[in-house]
């Protein structure tokens, strides 16, 4: 785990949620030498609990300090946490916030946050799906963000680098992929249409070359980047008869993660 605590106020943060990317499928992907992108900035995925079984739950859980947990017993130390009387994952390389949500932290030690949305819960077309979103400085949503777009991840990426061009002091930028929820079948063409673990690592394939521009922009910075990079639950297709996600099977709660320093 990184020291967090002596990183907070001298670095960027960027956080990626690859929403509902599945571990199996990441870290085959990520084996196989598909994900340029990613693979020049770490060396694996690391196999992690989710901290819910769907976008809303586990985002609230981790914009409260509980990003998913290695799968392994435990008890892990957190790189973020808020306070809390008789916290036993606080240690001295967690960078604690006393505040309501890590968000909120952030911004209390100086950070412009800006969120860009991706599935529907940031969507702001509702009060559900505002909630998240609300948390920022700034939030950007429009549908080509969303699910039903085959080039959303090339939108989102633009629309960041436009608001981190303009945000010359210390910046968290959140971002929320969905090319990875269904639907995916778009990314592999011949799928009549049917969403599978296949097109599922297609859409991977296209979100790690779609995300190189992000990455190189906060490479050239004057000041490095704590990248946190993971998903927030898996997805079923099919496995032992379930299909999709808020669900208690395997493939939903194995999540892929990374945490590493762009400099």
């Amino acid at each position: 785990m990184l020291n967090a605590r002596e990183l907070i106020g001298n670095v960027d943060v960027f956080f990626v949620t690859l929403d509902t990317l599945r571990f199996d499928v990441a870290e085959e992907e990520f084996s196989a030498g598909r994900l340029p992108v990613l693979s020049r900035r770490f060396d694996h995925f690391e196999q992690r609990h989710a901290p819910g079984s769907f976008t809303y739950a586990s985002h609230q859980a981790m914009f409260a300090g509980f990003l998913p947990t290695p799968a392994r017993p435990g008890p892990h130390p957190r790189l973020f946490a808020l306070a809390f009387p008789g916290s036993e994952t606080t240690t001295s390389h967690t960078c604690t916030f006393d505040a309501p949500d890590i968000i909120t932290g952030f911004r209390e030690r100086g950070y412009h946050t800006i969120c860009i949305g991706g599935v529907g819960f940031f969507n702001k077309l509702t009060p559900l799906g505002r909630v998240l979103p609300n948390l920022f400085d700034e939030s950007h949503w429009e549908r080509a963000f969303g699910v039903t777009d085959a080039r959303s991840t090339e939108h989102q990426v633009a629309r960041a680098l436009a608001r981190l061009d303009e945000s010359v002091g210390p910046t968290l930028l959140f971002l929320n992929v969905s090319a990875l929820h269904q639907p995916n079948h778009f990314y592999l063409p011949g799928t009549a249409r049917k969403d599978t673990r296949e097109t599922h690592a297609a859409a991977l394939r296209y979100v790690d070359g779609a995300l190189g521009p992000l990455f190189e922009a906060f490479e050239k910075r004057k000041r490095a980047t704590l990248c946190v990079v993971c998903s927030d639950h898996g997805t079923a297709y099919g496995e032992d008869g379930f299909v999709g996600h808020r669900l208690g099977h395997a493939v939903v709660w194995d999540v892929p993660y990374a945490e590493f320093v762009l400099t």
